[in-house]
């Protein structure tokens, strides 16, 4: 038995639109497009995550949102703040609280933890991680509390510019 992690970068954020701190920059519209995308995507691809673990910022909780409402994934979101600077160590540590009948984890939140996570976990190089795009790792273990570095194989990394047309929808 293994585990699957997919780590979900949120989309382009609107940096002309007014707010307060940066934990409050909201999606533009491309963010919210991609999100739907992707979302639709991973639903007919698969895994679909069993839990969600999202950066409380604004474009973090908006691409989850939208993602897991245009693909009809019917899973429990927690957001968490300490997401939003976490470290690559942090998001392991995360993983290992993880209860074991859940097969599939996704987070969501921000460079360059992402990246650094990814290859943390397996070994391989993530040159770039754009906005919206989702990487699969899977952890050949039995109990998340065995996730570690360097245990995870690297599966695949979906860019939103790399789908079909048929996952972008008018209205995300």
């Amino acid at each position: 038995m293994s585990k699957t992690v997919l780590l979900l970068r949120h989309g382009k954020s609107d940096w002309k639109a007014t707010y307060g701190q940066d934990h409050d920059r909201p999606l533009n519209p491309r963010g919210r497009h991609a999100s739907g995308a992707m979302g639709r995507w991973l639903a007919e691809r698969g895994p679909l995550p069993d839990l969600v673990l999202c950066s409380t910022a604004v474009r973090a909780r908006s691409t989850c949102r939208i993602a897991s409402k245009a693909g009809g994934w019917n899973t429990d979101i927690q957001y968490e703040r300490a997401l939003y600077h976490a470290a690559p160590g942090d998001l392991i540590h995360y993983l290992q609280e993880i209860p074991d009948h859940l097969q599939t984890v996704m987070m969501v939140g921000h460079q360059p933890t992402w990246s650094m996570t990814a290859a943390l976990l397996s070994d391989h190089a993530v040159r770039e991680f754009p906005t919206a795009s989702m990487v699969r790792i899977d952890l050949p273990v039995e109990t998340w509390e065995c996730s570690v570095p360097g245990a995870g194989t690297f599966i695949w990394h979906q860019f939103p510019r790399q789908l079909a047309r048929k996952y972008y929808h008018t209205n995300p």
